[in-house]
Order: structure tokens, then C-alpha cells, then sequence
């Protein structure tokens, strides 16, 4: 089993427990971590439900406090922007970039085996078997690859500290992780504002969207978690999801019907749902004048964004909502990302006007909507071959078990 201190498992009653320990990245995803939850979760396949956490809150096995709470914020793109560009002292990463060869799956090239790594770990935690629900706590930051280690689990838990975010067409990519499978499922216009916008949503949004399953405050988690290992351990020969009370029992409303997509659903649905195109949501915004706030504060976002990422991220949706499984977005996901890693892509211009330079002042290219031709966003959905995404291996160890 592959280890790291980064991601640390442990055991008490009958509860699997995998807590993130990287706080001087705000918990971000590498793929050591990813390998390293990928072997931990099947040694938990005869308990009764699975915690994942950050060491924000639990100070036993924390050595570094980070000085923000985070659950996890994001996956380690700056990594593979240095593999990219050849940076980052990996012969192989180096040489693919002389060649131009970043960017069609080849595997033992760290800009294609990160998201081949991670996407199996999301699937993975998608189809874990219902009586041993995934529960995830929330407390702090939740973005990009933080998504996808959580939200495909049965539950997802928001505290008073949680901010969720897929800000993915900021830094030229996409909204990946599964998010051409959650996002489109969420009700009316949500999921592409989310997708487009990278909003930044409050808890009482996600208990409103569906994202979150419960909200319990931050200083009852470990009351929380104390009696999910004792009812754990009360029902261990029992078949079912021991989690759900427990959850109920400290679940509080934290006034979702006041969030803010609570109070834009409607102006969400007339400009994001159902749209042909970023252009007609665009004319959709301007058509509600210079008096909305909602309209203009919206405009205003996505005209920071890679023009390329948004019309991409908007087909992804679309055809991810026609998608029937996960695997099915997953492998349509890991040849949007590998095209994503190839040279003069707008990734590396977003990772290095956020996260290099930090000018926030990048130069996508195209730099209009209207120059980005279909036939440019095709390319981004053509099979990989050989290389393309197989979740087979996981299906045959799915059945074992």
C-alpha cells in the first residue's frame, strides 16, 4: 500500500478514517495523496462508514496548523504546470516537453498521470457500496480536486467555515473531478453558473443546490464523529447505513432559502438554463441593464475568464448531462484534460498568471468568445486511442469485494 504522511488513515470502532495532512498547501491534492487514499479506501471494505477530513480540527495527528481552515483546496496544478513546461527535474516531463508530447496520455508523464490518478480515485469513491457511506467534512475551504475526493460520496457535511468553489475557467481548464457529471444535475441554470462563474458558494448554497447533505456547526464535528464510531460499533452486524441518524441528530437549517442561489434561482434559470452558447448567456446578462447587480457582477467574472475554457466548459456540460454514468464523464474529462496539457494551451497561462507570476493579468488566446471556433472545442473530445481513460481494473476489483 502506497503511504504518505499527507493523507493519514486510521481506525476507531467500526469507522474507516482518512485525514488530509498537507495545511502549508491548504490540504491540496498530489499525487501521493491521490495514490495513497486510492489504496486506504479498500481496507475499509468491512466497516461500517468512511470519514474524510482535514487536520484543521482534529489536533491528535496534526503537526503544522495552516493558518486558514481548508477541507481541501484543489488538486496540484501548479505541479503539473511545472511538469508541463518541463520545470519540474523529471527526465520524462523534460524530454515530452522538447517533443511536444505532453498532452496525449502517455502514460509515465506526470501531466498525464496526475488526472489519470485521480480521476480512479474519484470513480472509485463514486461507486463505493451504499452501506458504507463516505461522509466528508467540510470545515474550511472545498475547491477543484477537494470536490472530487467529496462530493461523489454519500454525504458531504458544511460547517460555518465552508466555502466551495470550482473556479476552474480562471486558470484556462474546466470543471473536472466530475463535475460534468454533478454540475449538470443540479437544478435549473445552477450548475453552469457554478461551472462558468467559479462563484464562491456559502453553506446555506450548498444545502439549497443539493451540494451539501447536512450543516453542522464546526464545534460539534467531533461529538459527531464520536457517535457515528459508537453507533458503528452498536450495529456492526447489522446490514445498512449506520451514518444517517447520526447525521440527522446534529443536522441544523442554516437558513438556505436565504442563500444567495436561493434568491437568484430565477434570474440563474433565465440567463444560464438551457443556453445554446456563452454568447447567448452573455446576451442574456446585458439584457437585465446596468441596474442588476446580479447581471452586472456576473458579466463582470466572466470576462476574466479564458474565453476557450468557458466554451468549453459549457459543451462539457451539455453532453455530460446526456452522459449516464460518472466513468462515462470521467473518460470524456481525461481527454479534455490532456488536451488542456499541450503546448500554447490557456492552462499554462492561467497557472502562471495566478499561481508563477501572480499578475492576475493573463493573456488568453483566442482572446474574444468569438474567436473560439467549434471546431477548436471539438478537438478537446476526440479519443485519446490506446491511452483514452479505462475503468475496467476498477470494475473487476469493485466485483471482489
Amino acid at each position: 500500500m502506497r503511504f504518505t504522511i499527507k493523507a493519514l488513515p486510521s481506525r476507531s470502532g467500526n469507522v474507516g478514517k482518512i485525514q488530509l495532512n498537507n495545511p502549508g498547501a491548504l490540504h491540496a491534492l498530489d499525487d501521493e495523496m491521490v495514490n495513497a487514499m486510492y489504496d486506504i479506501l479498500p481496507t475499509f471494505s468491512t466497516l461500517k462508514a468512511i470519514v474524510v477530513t482535514s487536520s484543521n480540527y482534529d489536533d491528535s495527528t496534526s503537526t503544522k496548523k495552516s493558518k486558514r481552515k481548508s477541507f481541501c483546496a484543489g488538486g496540484d496544478v501548479k505541479g503539473v504546470y511545472m511538469a508541463g513546461m518541463g520545470l519540474n527535474g523529471r527526465t520524462e516531463d523534460i524530454n515530452a516537453k522538447k517533443l511536444s508530447q505532453h498532452g496525449y496520455g502517455s502514460k509515465n508523464l506526470s501531466t498525464a498521470d496526475f488526472f489519470r490518478d485521480e480521476y480512479k480515485l474519484n470513480y472509485k469513491i463514486a461507486t463505493q457500496p451504499p452501506h458504507i457511506p463516505q461522509i466528508s467534512v467540510w470545515d474550511g475551504i472545498v475547491m477543484g480536486g477537494g470536490v472530487g475526493i467529496s462530493v461523489h460520496g454519500k454525504y458531504r457535511i458544511a460547517t460555518e467555515n465552508t466555502l466551495f468553489a470550482m473556479p476552474e475557467t480562471n486558470i484556462g481548464f474546466f470543471p473536472d473531478v466530475g463535475g460534468t457529471y454533478f454540475l449538470p444535475r443540479l437544478r435549473g441554470g445552477l450548475g453552469t453558473y457554478i461551472g462558468l462563474t467559479g462563484t464562491r458558494l456559502k453553506p446555506n448554497d450548498l444545502m439549497y443546490g443539493g451540494i451539501a447533505t447536512h450543516y453542522i456547526k464546526s464545534e460539534r464535528i467531533d461529538d459527531m464523529v464520536k457517535d457515528l464510531e459508537s453507533k458503528s460499533v452498536e450495529e456492526h452486524d447489522k446490514i445498512g447505513d449506520c451514518a444517517a441518524s447520526v447525521l440527522m441528530s446534529y443536522h441544523e437549517d442554516p437558513g438556505q432559502e436565504d442563500s444567495f442561489l436561493a434568491r437568484h434561482q430565477d434570474v440563474i434559470d433565465q440567463t444560464f438554463q438551457d443556453k445554446e452558447s456563452v454568447e447567448d448567456i452573455i446576451v442574456a446578462l446585458e439584457a437585465l441593464g446596468p441596474e442588476s447587480k446580479f447581471g452586472t457582477k456576473t458579466l463582470d467574472s466572466l470576462k476574466k475568464m479564458s474565453p476557450t475554457s468557458l466554451k468549453l466548459t459549457l459543451e462539457s456540460l451539455r453532453r455530460g448531462k446526456e452522459l449516464p454514468t460518472i466513468a462515462e464523464c470521467l473518460r470524456m474529462e481525461y481527454r479534455m484534460s490532456q488536451v488542456c496539457m499541450r503546448e500554447g494551451s490557456d492552462f499554462y497561462e492561467g497557472i502562471r498568471a495566478v499561481l508563477v507570476d501572480k499578475d492576475h493579468s493573463p493573456n488568453w488566446e483566442p482572446s474574444r468568445l468569438e474567436d473560439v471556433s467549434d471546431e477548436a472545442i471539438e478537438i478537446f473530445f476526440q479519443s485519446l486511442g490506446e491511452e483514452d481513460l479505462d475503468f475496467e481494473e476498477e470494475h473487476e476489483k469493485i466485483s471482489k469485494m
